[in-house]
């Protein structure tokens, strides 16, 4: 889960693509922003809402080596009726194997994480009913390895970030690709060990897994044909980085990054292609995006690989529009899909 209070968990979100019938250029400005419409009846049934506290991740034992509750410790307590979702992966690598053998940039992590997560399966699975594997993996590689500013801390040298060494062309593709494999391969674990296994006529466990996965949404800056693919390339490469539905990274993903993009063998494609129960998403803010064909960089990177430029603010006519706060608009509503938070 993310790092902060959430009001919003979308769920599985399928997004659909934009028609670009119309190359006229025509702003497209919500007129209006209104969040009264939007309440739970705007859900359907099963959609499940949540928030998240990432306390748990680095202290838990609330009652161990004499520390005393925290205000969730407190809280949790007195509503037990919330019902917990256990992330596996929030970004903490162990050191030993970043320093072993590079962490997620190697393939080894793919069986090592498998491993972990059958561990906490045997140990846990019989109280925790629903798994997250990874958090976020979109957040930890554009951060970890694209532009440094979130362990490990890598990046190209020729950004001038002060990054402890990278390539921001090759390693979030490579990462994202293990991250991928190792969701696949522990989720495959527990459906063929421990989800449904039939003890003496008992079924065992019985629990649900998915993954938390981040996008924002993206609003053309017009109505021209190449700002609605834009939108859609802002998406692909945010959101459907992870191809958990179809198995096979976007096209536009494959046309522009090109044979730095790794590739799934079919075995691979299948494992990948509906490995979850769930889906959950989380949801910060809306950009426009506007398409930037021409790269002004001499060296690649995944930052401008989408070849879009994103904004929260649009000016046009002298006027400055903020999209900062459409994530509760009318707009966004029309764009949820009517799918469920979670999936048998």
């Amino acid at each position: 889960m993310a790092m902060r209070l959430l009001s919003l968990l979308l769920g599985v979100l399928l997004l659909t693509g934009f028609a670009a019938a119309d190359s006229k250029t025509i702003a497209i400005i919500p007129s209006r922003y209104n969040s009264a419409s939007l309440n739970r009846s705007s859900f359907p049934s099963g959609f499940v809402f949540g928030s998240a506290s990432a306390s748990y991740q680095y202290e838990g034992a609330w009652n161990e080596g004499g520390k005393g509750p925290s205000i969730w410790d407190n809280f949790t307590h007195q509503y037990p009726g919330v019902t917990p979702y256990a992330t596996i992966f929030h970004w903490d690598l162990p050191q030993a194997l970043e320093e072993e053998y590079g962490g997620f940039l190697n393939r080894q992590i793919v069986n090592h994480f498998r491993d972990d997560a059958e561990l906490c399966f045997k140990l846990f699975g019989d109280r925790v009913k629903h798994w997250i594997t990874l958090n976020e993996p979109y957040t930890f590689i554009t951060f970890g390895y694209a532009s440094g500013e979130l362990a490990p801390g890598r990046c190209s040298a020729w950004q001038n970030l002060n990054c402890t060494g990278g390539d921001s062309a090759t390693e979030p593709y490579i990462v994202a690709h293990h991250f991928l494999l190792a969701h696949a391969h522990a989720v495959k674990v527990y459906k063929t060990k421990y989800q449904v296994i039939l003890i003496l006529n008992v079924a065992f466990q019985e629990g649900m897994i998915g993954i938390t996965l981040a996008t924002n949404w993206f609003v053309p800056v017009s109505n021209a044909t190449r700002h609605r693919n834009a939108a859609n390339r802002s998406l692909d490469f945010m959101f459907g980085w992870q191809p958990l539905t179809s198995g096979q990274y976007p096209h536009s993903m494959q046309v522009l990054v090109k044979e730095r993009l790794p590739k799934f063998t079919e075995e691979e494609s299948k494992l990948i292609k509906g490995s979850f129960d769930f889906v959950g998403m989380n949801y910060y803010t809306t950009h426009y995006s506007s398409d930037q064909p021409h790269n002004n960089y001499a060296n690649a990177s995944f930052l401008t690989d989408a070849r879009v430029f994103e904004s929260s603010e649009y000016k046009m006519r002298n006027q400055l529009f903020n999209l900062s706060n459409l994530s509760s608009s009318k707009y966004l509503k029309s764009h949820i899909p009517k799918c469920c938070g979670s999936r048998a």
